[in-house]
């Protein structure tokens, strides 16, 4: 198969259906036409030809699948992603979070863990991160296995700074990582505030009650009926008057629970649950 050709309707359906039945990952209701796009792109990094090899690869690799998992998967994220977002979680929410006597917190799609670990360091700096249990998860187990090690690219470290001074932050982000060669590696107290676990957004069920469930650039690549089901999970996993936040391309508009949230900042969409 030419990388830069389509696969057809068929032939997606046939490796979706072994990347269900196999490894047990639903990715049938993810938004077809862009999986196919990452599909083909992975098949031609490794120079399969046809999805007949494909098949025949994921049902018996199992090392060639994770591979492939990690590669048709978006991981893209980055510390202080949208600062504005940060500086707004700072002024309306973490004020309400610091009532409750324990606060838990749910950031789902959690990638490599920068965005978890930007939360945990403006926690701490607001004096809430001991009181806090925050739960990252991701589908990707290696994914979750770079997180728990805090390692962020060194290189980003500047622009992450940079982000960091403008979501509100008061300190030197310096203070939060130690240098280990090409790495970053965030400090322990931080790494030990977060419980790192896998989560299938697609088949697993509501696994706490949450004050604040954060889950930013993930659901535009679902179709309609899984952000539905998404934004359901959320919805029953927050406490009376919790706090949802979602990505700033991503909307509450056409689910069918548009109307159990109210905007707190539409901008940075943040929505708190009604009563």
């Amino acid at each position: 198969m030419n990388p830069d050709c389509e696969l057809s309707t068929t032939e997606l359906d046939d490796i979706l259906t072994i990347v269900r039945l196999v490894h047990g990952y639903d990715l049938t209701m993810y938004a077809q036409a862009s999986l196919k796009r990452r599909i083909v792109r992975c098949m031609g990094l490794v120079k399969i030809q046809t999805a007949a090899d494909l098949r025949y690869r994921l049902t018996n690799d199992a090392i060639f699948f994770a591979w492939f998992l990690q590669t048709i998967m978006v991981n893209v994220t980055e510390m202080f992603r949208d600062p504005p977002f940060y500086s707004n979680l700072i002024e309306k929410v973490f004020p309400l979070l610091a009532s409750y006597p324990i606060i838990k917190i749910w950031h789902a799609g959690c990638s490599t863990g920068e965005e978890v670990y930007s939360m945990a360091i403006l926690l701490k700096e607001a004096n809430l991160l001991e009181r806090c249990r925050i739960y990252a998860t991701d589908l990707n187990a290696a994914n979750l296995d770079k997180a728990r090690q805090g390692i962020v690219n060194i290189q980003h470290m500047d622009d992450y700074a940079l982000n960091y001074k403008q979501a509100g932050g008061t300190h030197d982000l310096s203070d939060y990582y130690t240098v280990d060669g090409n790495h970053a590696v965030m400090q322990k107290s931080l790494r030990d505030s977060i419980l790192f676990a896998q989560h299938n957004l697609v088949t697993d069920r509501v696994f706490n009650e949450f004050q604040l469930v954060c889950c930013r650039n993930v659901l535009i690549y679902f179709n309609k009926d899984l952000q539905n089901h998404v934004i359901r999970l959320f919805h029953d996993s927050l406490a009376s008057l919790g706090y949802l936040a979602i990505g700033p391309k991503e909307s509450l508009m056409f689910t069918d629970l548009r109307n159990q949230f109210e905007p707190i900042n539409a901008e940075t969409r943040i929505f708190r649950r009604t009563r």
